[in-house]
C-alpha cells in the first residue's frame, strides 16, 4: 500500500501569481501536439499533397490554436450539460467560472471536432484528412492531463484490495483505505497505449476517416475499462446497469467509431472525402 505523496499543486509562486502544475501539464500537452504534428507532415498522404492544398507548419499551428479553443469551450460546456445540467441551469453565470474546475473530455472532443470543421472549410482541405491528421497527436496531451490530475490528487480510483502493491491512500478522498491510482491507469491506457497504437496504425496510408475511427474506438474502449477503477462522481454515482457517466458517454463514441470505419472502408477507392 502506498501513500499519496502530497505534491504541492503550485509549481512556482511569483508574488500574487501562482503557476500550477496542472496548467503546465496542459502546456506540455500542446507542445507535444505541435511536435508530433510537424512529424505527421512527413507521413502520407500529407507529404505528397502539392499546390494550394499542400500541408505546412502553419497548418499545424492553426489546428493547434483552434483545437485549444474548441477543447476549452467544448470541455466546459460538456461538463455543465453532461454532469450538472440542473445546477448550471439554475446558475448560468457560473458556466463561465472555469477557474472553479469542471471539464469534460467528451465535450472537449466535440469542441475540437467543431473547430476542425471550421479549419477544413476555411483552408479548403478534406475534413477527414484533417481529422486523421489530428487523431494520433492527441493521446500524449491526454497523458499529460492525467499527470496533472495525479499531482492535484483528484479523480482518484475506487477502493482496491489491501494486498494490491500499488494501491494508494488518497487523504483527499476522506478515507485512509487504499484505492486504485486510476489517474495512472488512464495515463497508461488513454495516453501511452492509445498513442502507440494510433501512431503505428496511421504510419500506413489509410482510407479517409479510418484513423479517426480508430481513435474513437480506442479511446472509448480504454476509457470504458479505466472507469471500472475510477471513483464515480459523488453527485452522480453509478447510473443504469451500474455504469458511470463516463462509460455511458463512451458507448456512442465506440459505436460511432465502428460505423465510421465501416463507412470509410466501403467508400469508392480514390473518391475525395470532404
Amino acid at each position: 500500500m502506498l501513500m499519496y505523496p502530497h505534491i504541492d499543486p503550485v509549481a512556482l509562486q511569483l508574488g500574487p501569481l501562482a503557476i500550477h502544475w496542472y496548467g503546465l501539464t496542459y502546456l506540455v500537452g500542446f507542445a507535444l501536439f505541435f511536435f508530433l504534428g510537424t512529424r505527421r507532415l512527413r507521413h502520407q498522404p500529407y507529404a505528397s499533397v502539392t499546390g494550394p492544398g499542400a500541408w505546412s507548419r502553419k497548418d499545424v499551428e492553426d489546428i493547434l490554436f483552434l483545437g485549444v479553443m474548441g477543447a476549452v469551450i467544448g470541455g466546459r460546456l460538456g461538463y455543465c450539460l453532461f454532469y450538472k445540467p440542473g445546477y448550471y441551469a439554475s446558475h448560468p453565470l457560473e458556466i463561465f467560472a472555469i477557474w472553479q474546475g469542471g471539464m469534460s473530455f467528451h465535450g472537449g472532443m466535440l469542441g475540437v471536432i467543431a473547430s476542425q470543421v471550421w479549419f477544413a472549410r476555411t483552408r479548403n482541405k478534406p475534413y477527414w484528412q484533417v481529422m486523421d491528421f489530428v487523431a494520433p497527436c492527441v493521446p500524449p496531451g491526454l497523458a499529460a492531463g492525467r499527470v496533472g490530475n495525479f499531482i492535484n490528487g483528484e479523480l482518484w480510483g475506487r477502493f482496491s484490495d489491501p494486498s494490491l502493491p500499488w494501491g494508494m491512500v488518497f487523504p483527499q478522498s476522506g478515507s485512509q483505505l487504499p484505492r486504485h491510482p486510476s489517474q495512472v491507469y488512464q495515463f497508461l491506457l488513454e495516453g501511452l497505449l492509445l498513442f502507440v497504437v494510433l501512431w503505428l496504425y496511421a504510419r500506413r496510408e489509410r482510407k479517409p476517416g479510418q484513423v479517426s475511427a480508430m481513435f474513437l474506438i480506442g479511446y472509448g474502449v480504454l476509457r470504458f475499462v479505466a472507469e471500472f477503477f475510477r471513483e464515480p462522481d459523488n453527485y452522480l454515482g453509478l447510473l443504469a446497469m451500474n455504469m458511470s457517466m463516463g462509460q455511458w458517454l463512451c458507448v456512442p463514441m465506440v459505436l460511432a467509431g465502428i460505423a465510421l470505419w465501416v463507412w470509410a472502408d466501403r467508400r469508392e477507392p480514390g473518391r475525395v472525402v470532404a
